[in-house]
């Protein structure tokens, strides 16, 4: 009369919380092996939901794969995702962090609204349980922080009512129906009963005071959580999603229909605000969009380099937020229509697996190393100190060898005797990277000042472009130091393999496009004469 086929993975996914020299874990286990977490928080797709598909989902699932994450979090002020969702996750390899449909705000719970809201969870924990992907199910979104922050009324009846929904009769109900699935009573929350809620030595936190609080970027350094679900940084989408809801009329920041598609009711003047520590105002609404981008991938980096050096303390950095159901500005770092933003290929380069990132402070900089694999590494560490020219006034080399599953320092200098007044402050930097087979696993830059203080010199760009039959291969280079270089094709959307790089004098920066990521087909002349590059300097007037 009826049948159901279902695909399982046979695995021991849960949630270590074990006491430790800081609090307690909050780390993701696989077969008995701790996992960092890399990804980012899911939202619904479309605010249409006759426009979802299988194949829309695929594509955005894929994307996150094609970033390096490995977890994604369905956040609880949406809707559960369709069963193709789970299988894409299964399929992909994604731990997904689940919430349950319950967010930001109190709930009147009669018996009647329980008994139904308990009915909701129960069909659909049954219909997920099997899943190999599902890592944890979590009761709600940011409730129990609204009470300690006093955007909840702090009442015994609400707290009560709070403690006997989250902490009682659903850990019951999961018991009973799915055992085997880790149960987390809220997101953030440090175990329940309103202890040390968003907390830094236990549980799970969100940290907003970037962008919400005006903190530097900087100010992640200061934060020691044991796991990071959610911290954001708005941007504007890409320009050719802002023409499609646009008039060239519109196209200010502070137009009326521009302020309409942003979701931060002073979202808006933040970004001014952050460029306006960061860089030089730029030359027209083109160049604010770029730098705008710009702003939320050093945001993201900033956290997630820190939290990773930190492996072991913190185990899971998830930002806010991957997606949008709607073209608006966002957080998110893949708009509406599915164009990557520049956080999204830089999270591409902060979650990969072997690391290479420095930390600096004024004229010291660390280096450091995180193996997110289960083999040994080693490699070389290698720096150069440059002038913005070219010129390499230092240089060092440091062999090393990482365990697996580990951060650590590789090695660190003192660049003062080179930079003795402000003007050597200003026109130099250093480039670092993680050499190993003779190739760059993984690197980067470090300025010593804002980069509006920067002297950026004017740089001229060559660009080559080969057709391999699947796939072209691009490559360019600069006559000077050129920082967040962006690759961009006239009338195309593409996924390049890497963007918003820095590139230095000398060096051939050589960037895959595959021809299945181009939204019409290219011939390798037309994507020479339609390739356009720019870097921060071109931003200026």
């Amino acid at each position: 009369l009826d049948e159901r086929r279902m695909r399982i993975g046979l695995r021991r996914l849960t949630v270590n919380t074990d006491p430790d020299e800081w609090g307690r874990k909050f780390a993701f286990e696989v077969n008995g092996v701790p996992v960092f977490s890399m990804g980012a928080d899911y939202i619904p797709e479309d605010n249409l939901l006759g426009r979802l598909s299988r194949e829309r989902t695929e594509k955005l699932i894929r994307d996150c794969v094609r970033a390096n994450f490995n977890t994604i979090r369905v956040w609880g002020g949406g809707f559960y995702p369709d069963d193709y969702f789970y299988d894409l996750c299964d399929e992909y390899g994604l731990i997904v962090w689940q919430d349950l449909m319950f967010s930001c705000g109190t709930y009147d719970l009669t018996p009647e609204f329980t008994a139904n809201a308990m009915a909701e969870i129960e069909q659909n924990v049954r219909r997920i349980r099997h899943h190999a992907c599902l890592g944890l199910i979590c009761g709600n979104n940011e409730i129990e922080m609204f009470f300690e922050d006093g955007r909840i009324e702090n009442t015994e009846e609400n707290r009560t009512q709070y403690v006997n929904f989250f902490e009682k009769d659903i850990p019951a109900l999961m018991a009973s129906v799915a055992p085997q699935t880790f149960y987390w009573p809220g997101s953030p929350s440090s175990g329940g009963n309103f202890f040390e809620t968003n907390g830094q030595n236990y549980g799970d936190g969100h940290y907003w005071d970037v962008w919400h609080g005006n903190k530097p970027f900087t100010d992640y350094r200061n934060t020691y959580f044991r796991y990071v679900s959610e911290f954001g940084f708005e941007s504007m989408p890409h320009l050719a999603t802002i023409e499609s809801f646009t008039e060239p009329g519109d196209r200010n920041l502070f137009s009326y229909v521009m302020e309409c598609h942003q979701k931060n009711p002073s979202g808006n003047q933040k970004i001014l605000a952050y460029l306006a520590e960061t860089f030089r105002y730029p030359k027209d609404f083109a160049s604010l969009v770029y730098a705008s981008q710009l702003l939320q991938a050093e945001a993201m980096r900033y956290g997630v380099e820190h939290w990773r050096r930190h492996r072991g303390r913190c185990m899971g950095t998830l930002y806010w937020q991957l997606n949008d159901c709607w073209p608006t500005l966002s957080w998110s770092s893949l708009d509406y229509y599915g164009r990557w933003k520049a956080l999204h290929y830089a999270a591409k380069r902060f979650y990969r697996p072997l690391l290479a990132s420095a930390c600096e402070e004024g004229a010291f900089v660390s280096f450091h190393a995180s193996n997110e694999t289960r083999r040994p590494a080693d490699g070389t560490l290698v720096w150069r100190l440059r002038r913005n020219s070219g010129e390499v006034v230092a240089a060092g080399v440091k062999a090393f060898a990482i365990e697996p599953l580990s951060s650590r320092e590789i090695v660190s200098v003192d660049f003062s005797p080179w930079l003795e007044n402000n003007d050597r402050l200003r026109d130099t930097y250093a480039e670092f990277a993680w050499r190993r087979g003779g190739e760059t696993v993984s690197g980067g830059t470090v300025l010593f000042v804002p980069p509006k203080h920067f002297e950026f010199l004017p740089a001229s760009y060559s660009v080559e472009a080969e057709d391999l039959g699947d796939r072209f291969v691009i490559r360019v280079a600069s006559d000077v130091f050129a920082k967040y270089v962006e690759l961009s094709i006239a009338g195309c959307d593409a996924v390049f393999g890497d963007n918003y790089f820095d590139l230095s004098p000398g060096e051939v920066k050589a960037v895959e496009l595959r021809k299945a990521d181009l939204t019409r087909p290219l011939s390798a002349e037309e994507l020479r004469r339609s390739l356009s590059v720019r870097s921060l300097v071109d931003s200026y007037e």
